[in-house]
């Protein structure tokens, strides 16, 4: 497979049928699944779904972050566009190569920075490593650059907090390192799997607000991992949702909240307290208590996915058909798709929340 080749204009990262597979003592994992999405330059794309729907898996098959003593099957194309214009497959690219663009082009923030940052070394320091590995400058002034990061995501005492250890740091500060040491060197892509999670809403509006600031100062494009729908409706552009390690709907974010087409995206927007509470006054009956909606069922496992339609046994919208193959990706209008045979009916379909 060539390595390079050309995207269509305004296309940041293009991934097309991405797969992910395990093989366990079990049987084969099926983590990710024929996943294709796009993420356009300044813009940010939020891939959602529930706990152990695959997003992880795919943020980091796309960093080529998976763990080596684990045996994996990937198979797909991630075409990344530079900062130079040139077009490379993530996938395909040798070790030396993925080095050179990982922290420097693409970055990403982890989900725990307890675990990601290490413990034994300064954060000035870490940030440091990787601004002398890809920018070529020297301790001293690797140093200052880090000290200027952790200014700009405004840590408090920043020349102090230079000299300090993860430990010394309180949970939202290092948040903030690590979104510094993201940012140190510019990335073009920016990929956030959960970083605000640990936070409490205080800090995480904060967080949120410095990562939009900072898109805006430097156009980086941004995929941002998460289940939390409120943050995906203040600061996505467009969306894509998981399920069992497929994107059952992708739309651009106010098509999707204006009316979803997936019974999987209707059934998790049901569940937002705001949503029932917008029913509540479209009919009237504000003064019925109510039980918040929650999608019955669990997720199937991914030893054992049913042969149809993975939602099948959890949707209402369910018919005979559903079962007997996996449905594709269908139109649902000029800019959207959802992955259900009945996407034409959904369009004016109800969830049931009584």
């Amino acid at each position: 497979m060539n390595s390079s080749t050309i995207l269509p204009a305004g296309t940041r990262l293009d991934v097309r049928h991405l797969s992910t597979f395990f093989d366990t003592d079990e049987g084969l994992i099926r983590s990710v699944a024929d996943v294709s999405f796009s993420i356009r330059p300044g813009k940010t794309t939020a891939l959602v779904g529930e706990s152990g729907s695959g997003k992880s898996v795919t943020s980091l098959t796309l960093m080529r972050l998976l763990s080596r003593t684990a045996s994996t099957q990937v198979s797909g194309e991630a075409m990344f566009t530079n900062r130079a214009g040139q077009t490379v497959d993530l996938l395909s690219l040798p070790e030396a190569e993925m080095r050179r663009i990982r922290g420097n082009e693409i970055a990403m923030i982890f989900q725990e920075p307890m675990t990601s940052l290490n413990p034994v070394f300064t954060v000035g320091e870490q940030i440091a490593e990787s601004v002398r590995l890809h920018m070529g400058l020297d301790r001293t002034a690797a140093l200052a650059h880090a000290l200027r990061m952790l200014e700009l995501v405004e840590i408090p005492a920043a020349k102090q907090r230079l000299h300090e250890y993860p430990h010394q740091l309180s949970g939202g500060m290092r948040q903030r390192v690590m979104i510094a040491l993201a940012m140190a060197c510019n990335p073009t892509l920016l990929i956030a799997d959960e970083p605000t999670t640990a936070l409490d809403v205080t800090i995480q509006a904060q967080i949120l607000e410095l990562m939009r600031r900072l898109q805006a100062e430097t156009g980086m494009s941004i995929l941002f991992i998460t289940h939390n729908l409120g943050v995906v409706a203040h600061h996505a552009d467009d969306v894509a949702v998981m399920y069992a390690g497929r994107i059952v709907e992708a739309a651009p974010v106010r098509e999707l909240f204006a009316q979803p087409r997936h019974p999987y995206t209707q059934g998790l927007l049901a569940c937002l307290p705001a949503q029932q509470r917008k029913r509540e006054l479209a009919t009237g009956q504000t003064g019925a208590k109510r039980r918040l909606y929650a999608i019955r069922g669990q997720v199937s496992s991914p030893l054992a996915p049913p042969p149809g339609c993975a939602f099948e046994p959890r949707c209402d919208l369910a018919i005979p058909p559903c079962r007997d193959a996996m449905p594709a990706l269908l139109a649902a209008g000029p800019t959207r798709a959802a992955r259900c045979i009945r996407v034409e009916e959904t369009a004016t379909a109800t969830v049931e929340t009584a």
